[in-house]
């Protein structure tokens, strides 16, 4: 690999033109095609096939012909001013009208008035209509929204609270917005202060941004072929930007490192992409199968997210293996500071060979590594503590800020009809095999009113051929409340008794029932899918490194930083400590995608600093470096630059912190804190302290195994002669030491 990379490298130099109109004109056709491609319709209804929930959902769609299930709906909450009731006459009418009003739209399938669907609170201070539309919220046109905008405008006007829930309204909040900016602020310093030259800051800046600007134009121009919508595209802009930075910088810091050594830039770059690339290219291959793995989890949106997050960071190796050496052809010696281009080549070789902060660091844990290892250890195992009490679900409207409509309709609902009346239950009782459908239907209704936890029941409605029948159920807590979830399993665990009494069978779905079961089966999830990933990580890095003890450091080491950063996540978003600062402002469960996205995103960050850093140890190694003197190598090599690396990475995911968005914000925190403990606590601490333990024995291997395992060379140990050039047919007669 080191040898084709090598060539690619050379030959991306030699034809740098080429190089660089071609990936402009892929940005310039991925553009075109973003620009011109129809909005996404994610009209797909099976969230997470096989479960309770989903099934009845299904079977929903399928009883009840004509039932948009994806159709727009608002949900208008009315609050009457205090002492007052909303059955006051000026009230009522100012109600009526906005009934009568909004049920004239073009696009309006039916509102419903709060007095003639019993939607009054007790006490007569808070009431509620229902405008369902005939198109899902992406298809709703402007005169729609303004039509119902308008008409609320109107009761407001009367001096009457008016809140909105629902789709139809709702805005898409932007992904990181400003923090985002400060984030690429942070790290364009950061590059700045490594490379000591303003030019090597910006490009890996440069190649990032085209990277991801490939990825989410390619993302928006296929979103209606595969509903792909702007969510799906986050967590590819927020991997393709990181790992984007990460690997054009290793790849100009070892390009940086070969012109010191005396070589030409052509040779420095093939050098460069033969060695650094080769670490790219198997540390992108981690992240990829990572988030292609999501796809087992069996969440469609999960899968999207995953699949398109991986197609990113394989577009950010291909711009590193490729427009990274093409733009260092165009300007070879910009990207080395001022100072160095004045002393050249031995100011250069001098600043490699003296004892940086990276080798010291590792002079430091490596004269005391059980001491280090026992700390770093201790702190990690106490950060994850936390992650044992993880709940898992999905917030909705509770866990938005106060200050949008959506959460202030939330609170004024609880308050007005009870906590559990925003995540009601709803009831599907399949009658099709009964001799009296609304009977058994009736029967049922009887028994769930009776449940304890169960507050109200509404009467069944039948479907057009009277064999099918819905009702809800409101329990006495919440949608998150973890009594709402005993209250489901609880219905569920009666059915058998109950169906045989009413010759009818029934399922519970609703979005609080499918929320449930959703971070169920999730939860359940989470450990098998954590060892395939760690499983992974042995086979991989025992084919990189060539060693058993390595790849087994490596997996214990994400082991706890996984585990520590869950710990954080609940921690804030789940016990509320320090959750003012981050702007959160209503605690609860975790969400149910977020572990999952944590344990394989992480994993592939956690393989990515393990392969810089220790490849680089294993090069010293197999050309001839004592264990400990390949620890310091490669720390004074490649420690600033994963440091670096590191700090990127946690300035762009803590951009993401800034959205209002509760699991976009998760995600964020989560990624960024995980970086931090993965760097600097696992990869920067643990390891030389466990390789200085370990010696000669790290790089063990038996020899059956040794014979069996394909031989990669990440080390470049194959540029020992520099092979023909495949853009020019030359052959490089100079031997090439590496």
């Amino acid at each position: 690999m080191a040898t084709f990379l090598y060539r690619l490298g050379r030959g991306a130099f030699r034809r740098r033109w080429f190089v660089v109109l071609l990936w402009a004109v892929v940005l310039g056709a991925a553009g075109f095609g973003a620009l011109k491609a129809p909005a996404a319709d994610d009209s797909g209804t099976s969230f997470m096939p096989g479960i309770e929930a989903q099934k009845a959902y299904d079977l929903i769609g399928e009883r009840f012909p004509g039932t948009d299930a994806n159709g727009a709906n608002a949900r208008i909450v009315f609050v009457a001013p205090d002492g007052q009731r909303v059955t006051a006459a000026d009230t009522r009418a100012a109600i009526d009208a906005f009934v009568a009003e909004t049920g004239r739209g073009t696009q309006v399938a039916s509102a419903v008035s709060p007095f003639a669907a019993d939607a009054v609170s007790g006490d007569g201070s808070t009431a509620y209509a229902t405008v369902t539309y005939k198109v899902a919220a992406d298809d709703l046109t402007d005169s729609s929204k303004n039509a119902l905008e308008h008409a609320i405008d109107d009761v407001r006007d009367k001096g009457v609270t008016v809140e909105v829930g629902g789709t139809a309204l709702a805005t898409q909040p932007a992904a990181g917005g400003s923090a985002e900016m400060i984030g690429m602020g942070i790290a364009a310093v950061v590059l700045l202060i490594t490379f000591g030259s303003l030019a090597a800051a910006g490009l890996p800046l440069l190649t990032a941004v085209v990277g991801v600007g490939i990825s989410m134009a390619g993302i928006i121009a296929l979103g209606s072929t595969f509903g792909l919508s702007l969510t799906t595209g986050t967590l590819a802009s927020m991997l393709g930007l990181a790992v984007g930075i990460d690997y054009a910088l290793f790849v100009v810091s070892r390009y940086r490192e070969e012109r010191a050594r005396g070589r030409e830039p052509r040779e420095a770059t093939g050098l460069a992409v033969g060695t650094a690339g080769s670490a790219v290219v198997f540390a992108g291959l981690t992240v990829i199968i990572a988030l292609g793995g999501l796809s087992v989890i069996g969440v469609p949106m999960l899968t999207k997210m995953g699949l398109c997050a991986a197609g990113a960071v394989a577009v950010g190796v291909l711009v590193a293996l490729t427009l990274v050496p093409a733009l260092l052809g165009m300007w070879p010696d910009a990207v080395l500071s001022r100072g160095v281009r004045k002393r050249r080549a031995e100011a250069l070789r001098k600043q490699n060979e003296e004892n940086n902060g990276g080798s010291r660091w590792a002079r430091f844990v490596m004269r005391r590594p059980i001491a280090v290892l026992l700390v770093a250890v201790a702190a990690l195992g106490a950060l994850a503590l936390p992650a044992a009490s993880l709940e898992m679900g999905m917030p909705g409207d509770e866990s938005k800020p106060t200050s949008t409509t959506e959460r202030r309709a939330y609170d004024a609902l609880a308050d007005g009809f009870g906590a559990g009346f925003n995540g009601p239950l709803t009831i599907v009782v399949d009658a099709r095999n009964s001799n009296d459908p609304e009977a058994a239907a009736a029967a049922i209704t009887k028994e769930i009113k009776d449940t304890d936890g169960v507050v109200s029941v509404s009467s069944p409605r039948f479907n057009p051929d009277g064999d099918t029948a819905l009702f809800s159920a409101v329990p006495a807590t919440g949608p998150n409340a973890e009594t709402t979830k005993d209250l489901v399993h609880a219905i569920r665990a009666e059915r058998a008794g109950l169906e045989a009494g009413a010759g009818a069978t029934f399922e519970v779905t609703g979005s609080t029932a499918m929320d449930i079961d959703v971070a169920t089966a999730l939860q359940e999830a989470l450990v098998p899918y954590l060892i395939v990933i760690v499983v992974l990580a042995l086979v991989l890095l025992l084919v990189v490194f060539r060693s058993v003890l390595v790849p087994v450091k490596a997996a214990l080491g994400y082991l706890l930083s996984v585990l520590a950063s869950l710990g954080a996540v609940v921690a804030v978003f789940q016990w509320g400590w320090g959750a003012e600062l981050l702007g959160v402002e209503q605690t609860g469960p975790i969400m149910s995608l977020m572990p999952i996205f944590l344990v394989g995103i992480v994993f592939g960050l956690a393989m990515d600093y393990e392969v810089f850093l220790v490849a680089r140890m294993r090069e010293a190694y197999v050309h001839g470096d004592r264990p400990a003197q390949a620890v310091v190598a490669g720390f004074r090599h490649n420690a600033r630059v994963v440091v670096a690396a590191a700090v990127i990475m946690i300035a762009v995911f803590s951009g993401f912190v800034g959205s209002s968005e509760s699991m976009i914000k998760t995600v964020g925190f989560g990624l960024a804190i995980a970086v931090l403990f993965d760097a600097f606590f696992v990869r920067m601490t643990i390891v030389p302290a466990v390789m200085a333990l370990l010696g000669d024995k790290a790089w063990w291997l038996p020899r059956r195994l040794d014979r069996l395992l394909p031989r990669v060379d990440i080390e470049g140990s194959g540029l020992t002669a520099a092979p023909a050039d495949p853009l020019s047919g030359a052959v490089e007669r100079e031997p090439v030491r590496t």
